[in-house]
């Protein structure tokens, strides 16, 4: 054997290698920050997209979706709003909450 390594441990070596590559490359992906989006842009991410995590500021984010269809069993969605780069309070879609809907008493 040249190299002391099988044929079935370089190709082992090489998926893993090509694995690593492409989770690190998943990791690395940063979330959009409102703050450098117009409102519109970041309404038709969450649009488009069903559902995104969106970075409100360098510390905070949140998950933000079109509609309830992208909530988990038992929530329900709340609207949100974000600060984007032309507007303080935008409103781009909705969160969803643990919980049943608030009464109106």
């Amino acid at each position: 054997m040249p190299f002391g390594l099988s044929l079935a441990v370089k190709i082992f070596l090489g998926a893993a290698l090509a694995l690593a590559g492409m989770a690190s490359g998943a990791l690395a992906q940063s979330r959009p920050l409102t703050s450098r989006l117009s409102c519109g842009d970041a309404r038709g991410l969450v649009a488009a997209r069903g559902a995104i995590v969106l970075n409100t500021s360098a510390l905070t984010y949140d998950r933000y979706v079109a509609s309830a269809g992208s909530c988990g069993l038992g929530e329900r969605t709340e609207p949100a709003w974000v600060p984007t780069a032309d507007n303080p309070q935008c409103s781009i879609g909705y969160r969803c909450v643990i919980g049943t809907t608030p009464s109106r008493n």
